[in-house]
C-alpha cells in the first residue's frame, strides 16, 4: 500500500497562483490568476465558498495568510495596493487598509512566549465590558451603494479582534518594504534596511528576530536570493507592553471601522428618501418662471388658502395627495432611523472611543514602561480632544433632526390638508384643528427653507437646500449650507465672555460650520497620526543582524510563479531555530540545502548549515523473486516544512527516469546529526563554496509515494492538520493527500471529536448554502460547486479537535 491517501483531485478552470492550508481547520484556500478566492474542504476537495474579485477590492492577489486561530484570512492586491481581511465562516470582507506599495509576501503568526504581566493581562483585558455597554448590531443597509458593507456587520467587525494573544501579521513587498501588524489591524513596526524585493517572511514566535528571504540586484545585475535576519528585540524586550498597547489600538481600529459603518447607515437612509424632497422642490424653483418667492407663494397658502397656478400644479401634478402622504411618512421614518442611529450608535461608539484613549493616555504617562515604544502622550490628548468634538457634532445633529421632525410633521399635515381642499375633498375633524404653535412651526419651516440666500445663489445658482439634516451626511469640505443658529445660547455667550474658558484645552471645539463627516475625517486623521508614532519608533529600533547572500536565481526560474518558488522559511518554536530550506539547480541539482540561524542572533548555533544528497536506493522484487537494486538521482522541486522533525518534498527523476515524480517525507533529525562544521566565507556566496557544504544521504524508508499521471511541481502543507495539498507546472491539477494515515486507527477518539467540531462549521456553511450565489459568481463550476456544498457534510478521519466559537 502507497504512503499518504489521496482524498481528493481537481482540475481547475483558471491557474492557482496562492494556496495556504488553515491552520486550525481542514480546509485551503486558493486564489487564482483571475483574483478570486476559493475555500475548499479536505473531504473530496469540496468548495466551501469563493470571493470573485471586485473594483473596490482589485483583482491580483499576490500572497495569502490565515490568522493563527483560522478565522480570518488574509490576502494581498497587487493592483489596488490594499491587504484585505476575509471572514472564513461567510466570505465576508470586514477590513481594507491600503498599502505604499505593492505586497509581494505575508506571514502571520502567534506569540508563544508566557509572563506573569502577560498572564494578568489577559486575565483583566475584557474590563472594558463592565463599564461599557455593548454596542449595538448594525441595521441591514438601505441600498446597495455599499459595495462591500452590506450585512450586519458589528458582531464581524469586532471578530477582528480575535484572541487576546498578540498575533502580528508581517508584510513584505519592493524595495525592502516590511511592516508589521499586531493584530492583522494596527501598523505596530515600519522596517527599513531591508534590501531588494521580499520573496518570503518569517517573525519567530519569540519576537526576538525576522528571517527574510529577498531579491536583490549584484553588480553585474544578476538576481541573488540573499537570507536577512533582522534583530526585532525591542518587541520581544517590551512583550507586555506592546501587548497591551497593540490591543487597545486594536480595539481603537475596530471602533472607527464600526462608526464609519454606521455613518454609512446614516447616508444611506437619508439618500433614499429625503433626496427626493430636494430634488421635487428644486425642480420647482428652477422651472418657476414668476418673480414672486416659494417663500412668498407657500406664505400666501398659509395664510389666505390661495396658491398661483405653478404651486398648484407642483402640488396636484407632481406631488399629489398621496404621494404626499406617502413622502412624509417615509422622511418621518428616515428622520427617526437616522437619530436611532446617532442615539444607539455613534455615541455608544464615540464613547467607547474616548475609554479606550484615556487608558492609552494613561499607558503613555507610564514613561518607564511605554515611552520606549514610542507612544506620545500630547498626540493622544489630540486624538480625545477629536473625538470630543466629533460626539459635539453627533449632539448637534440630533438637536437639528429633532427640530427639523417638528417642522417637517407640522409642514405635511398642513400641506396635506392644503391638497385636500384643492381638490374638495373631506378633511378629517383632527387634522383640520392648527394651533398657533403648528402655524408658528410651518411658518420656521418656510423661513429656513425657502428664504433668499445670496450665498447660495453664487455657489450653486438657483438649488435651494430644502432638507438640513443632509448636509451633515454630504462628504464635503464645504461649509454648512444652513449651520445652526447660536445667537442666543448663553452658554456659548458665557464662553466668550470668559477669558479663562475660551481657549480651555479642557473643552471640546465644536465646528460649528462644518459637516459631521468632515469631523468624522478629521478625528480619523487625528487618530492615524496618534497610531504612527510607535510604528515608526518601533521600527528603527530593527536592525539587521545577518546578511547571507545564497545563490543567483538562475534563468529557467524566471517564469516560475514566485509565490511557490522555494526558498521556504520555518521557524521552530521549541528549539527557537529558523530554517530556511532552498535548492541551487545550477550548482548541485541534485542536493537540498538547509540553513539554521537562533531566533536569537547573537546565540551560535552548530552545524547551521548542511545538504541532503537526493540520490536513492530502491529494492525491487522482481517476478522469480529476486532482489534487484535501482539507483535513482533525484533534484527537488519544491520543498515545504511539514512540522519541526519533517520535511515535505516534491522530487523529480533523473533524465532517465525523467516522468517519476514523487511526494516524500524527509525526516530532518538524521540529515542535522552532521557533525562536519561549514565555515562560511563572509565574502563569497553560498553558491561559490558548496563544495565545503557537510552532506547527508537522502533517507526515505517508506514515506514516500510516486504522484502517477500527474507533472507535480508545488506542495503546500500542514501538519497540524496531517494534510497536503500538490500543485501540477500547469497550476490547474490538484492532488489532496492525509499524510499521517498509517495512525489512524490510534487517532479514532481525536477524530472523532474533531469531526463533531468540523460539523459546526459544515452546519453554519450548509445554511448559507443560497449565499454562495449571492456573491456573484457564475458558470457551470460554480453550480457544481455549489451542490456538493449542500450535500450531507464527510466528516474527516484525521481532524484533531479543535474548538470553534
Amino acid at each position: 500500500m502507497p504512503a499518504f491517501r489521496q482524498v481528493g483531485e481537481k482540475q481547475l478552470p483558471n491557474p492557482v497562483l496562492c494556496m495556504a492550508w488553515s491552520p486550525k481547520r481542514d480546509l485551503i484556500a486558493l486564489a487564482n490568476t483571475t483574483g478570486e478566492l476559493l475555500l475548499h474542504r479536505l473531504a473530496s476537495f469540496q468548495r466551501v465558498w469563493s470571493l470573485p474579485p471586485s473594483e473596490y477590492t482589485g483583482k491580483e492577489i499576490t500572497a495569502l495568510a490565515w490568522r493563527p486561530d483560522g478565522k480570518i484570512l488574509a490576502f494581498s492586491l497587487g493592483d489596488t495596493k490594499q491587504v484585505v481581511l476575509c471572514g472564513v465562516e461567510k466570505a465576508e470582507i470586514l477590513h481594507v487598509f491600503p498599502m505604499q506599495s505593492p505586497v509581494t509576501c505575508m506571514h502571520w503568526m502567534e506569540v508563544m512566549e508566557e509572563s506573569s504581566a502577560l498572564s494578568s493581562f489577559y486575565n483583566s483585558e475584557d474590563e472594558s465590558k463592565l463599564f461599557l455597554p455593548k454596542l449595538p448590531i448594525l441595521p441591514k443597509s438601505y441600498s446597495t451603494t455599499s459595495k462591500i458593507f452590506s450585512e450586519e456587520k458589528s458582531d464581524e467587525i469586532l471578530n477582528l479582534l480575535g484572541e487576546v494573544r498578540l498575533n502580528i501579521l508581517v508584510l513584505g513587498g519592493d524595495a525592502g518594504f516590511v511592516e508589521l501588524y499586531a493584530y492583522g489591524m494596527y501598523k505596530i513596526a515600519t522596517l527599513g534596511g531591508v534590501s531588494g524585493t521580499c520573496r518570503s517572511l518569517s517573525l519567530s514566535s519569540d519576537l526576538k528576530s525576522l528571517s527574510v528571504i529577498t531579491e536583490v540586484r549584484s553588480a553585474d545585475n544578476n538576481p541573488e536570493i540573499c537570507y536577512i535576519q533582522l534583530d526585532t528585540g525591542l518587541l520581544s524586550d517590551c512583550l507586555p507592553e506592546v501587548t497591551r498597547m497593540a490591543r487597545k489600538f486594536t480595539h481603537i481600529s475596530t471602533l472607527l471601522q464600526y462608526l464609519h459603518l454606521s455613518l454609512t447607515c446614516m447616508c444611506e437612509a437619508w439618500e433614499d428618501i429625503l433626496m427626493q424632497m430636494d430634488l421635487r422642490l428644486t425642480k420647482f424653483v428652477q422651472e418657476k418662471n414668476t418673480s414672486t418667492q416659494v417663500q412668498d407663494e407657500f406664505l400666501e397658502l398659509l395664510l389666505w388658502g390661495q396658491s398661483s397656478p405653478e404651486l398648484q400644479a407642483l402640488l396636484m401634478n407632481q406631488l399629489t395627495v398621496k404621494g404626499l402622504k406617502k413622502l412624509g411618512q417615509s422622511i418621518e421614518s428616515s428622520y427617526s432611523s437616522i437619530q436611532k442611529l446617532v442615539i444607539s450608535h455613534l455615541q455608544s461608539g464615540s464613547e467607547a472611543l474616548l475609554y479606550h484613549l484615556s487608558e492609552v493616555k494613561g499607558m503613555s504617562l507610564w514613561k518607564q514602561k511605554f515611552e520606549p515604544l514610542g507612544l506620545d502622550s500630547a498626540a493622544i490628548e489630540g486624538a480625545i480632544t477629536a473625538v470630543g468634538s466629533f460626539s459635539l457634532k453627533a449632539n448637534e445633529l440630533l438637536q437639528v433632526i429633532d427640530k427639523s421632525m417638528k417642522n417637517f410633521k407640522a409642514f405635511f399635515r398642513w400641506l396635506y390638508v392644503a391638497m385636500l381642499r384643492m381638490c374638495e375633498e373631506h378633511v378629517p375633524p383632527e387634522l383640520n384643528k392648527m394651533t398657533q404653535k403648528d402655524i408658528a412651526f410651518v411658518a420656521d419651516f418656510l423661513s429656513e427653507h425657502f428664504s433668499e440666500n445670496e450665498e447660495l445663489f453664487d455657489r450653486k445658482g438657483k438649488y435651494f437646500n430644502v432638507e438640513r439634516v443632509g448636509q451633515y451626511l454630504k462628504d464635503e469640505d464645504e461649509d454648512l449650507v444652513s449651520p445652526p443658529n447660536t445667537k442666543g445660547n448663553q452658554w456659548l455667550r458665557f464662553l466668550q465672555e470668559s477669558t479663562h474658558l475660551k481657549e480651555s484645552p479642557l473643552l471640546f471645539p465644536s465646528y460649528p460650520q462644518k459637516s459631521l463627516h468632515f469631523v468624522k475625517r478629521m478625528m480619523e486623521n487625528v487618530i492615524e497620526h496618534c497610531l504612527q508614532n510607535p510604528a515608526e519608533v518601533i521600527g528603527k529600533s530593527v536592525k539587521q543582524a545577518v546578511f547571507l547572500p545564497l545563490y543567483t536565481v538562475p534563468e529557467s526560474s524566471e517564469n516560475t510563479p514566485r509565490l511557490f518558488e522555494l526558498p521556504s522559511l520555518w521557524n521552530d518554536r521549541k528549539a527557537k531555530l529558523h530554517y530556511v530550506v532552498f535548492c541551487m539547480p545550477e550548482i548541485s541539482p541534485s542536493k537540498l540545502y538547509i540553513l539554521r540561524k537562533g531566533t536569537d542572533p547573537n546565540r551560535h548555533i552548530p552545524n547551521s548549515m548542511t545538504s541532503i544528497d537526493l540520490s536513492h536506493h530502491l529494492d525491487n522484487a522482481d517476478d522469480n523473486g529476486a532482489a534487484a537494486q535501482s539507483h535513482y538521482v533525484y533534484s527537488c522541486l519544491d520543498a515545504r516544512f511539514y512540522d519541526d522533525e519533517m520535511l515535505t518534498v516534491v522530487m523529480q527523476g533523473s533524465e532517465e527516469q525523467n516522468s517519476w515524480r514523487v511526494l516524500a517525507q524527509l525526516p530532518l533529525a538524521s540529515s542535522l546529526n552532521c557533525e562536519t562544521e561549514f565555515n562560511w566565507q563572509p565574502n563569497l556566496r553560498l553558491d561559490q563554496q558548496t563544495s565545503a557544504i557537510p552532506c547527508q544521504d537522502l533517507v526515505l524508508g517508506n514515506q514516500w509515494r510516486e504522484l502517477e499521471n500527474m507533472k507535480a511541481q508545488f506542495v503546500a502543507v500542514n501538519g497540524i492538520r496531517k494534510v497536503a495539498c500538490v500543485l501540477s507546472a500547469n497550476l490547474r491539477h490538484l492532488r489532496v493527500f492525509e499524510m499521517d494515515v498509517e495512525d489512524e486507527d490510534d487517532e479514532g477518539a481525536d477524530s472523532q471529536n474533531a469531526s463533531a467540531d468540523q460539523g459546526g462549521l459544515d452546519a453554519t456553511m450548509t445554511s448559507q448554502g443560497q449565499g454562495e450565489g449571492s456573491l456573484g459568481v457564475e458558470g457551470e463550476a460554480e453550480e457544481q460547486g455549489r451542490d456538493e456544498f449542500l450535500k450531507p457534510t464527510e466528516h474527516l478521519e484525521s481532524e484533531e479537535a479543535v474548538e470553534l466559537s
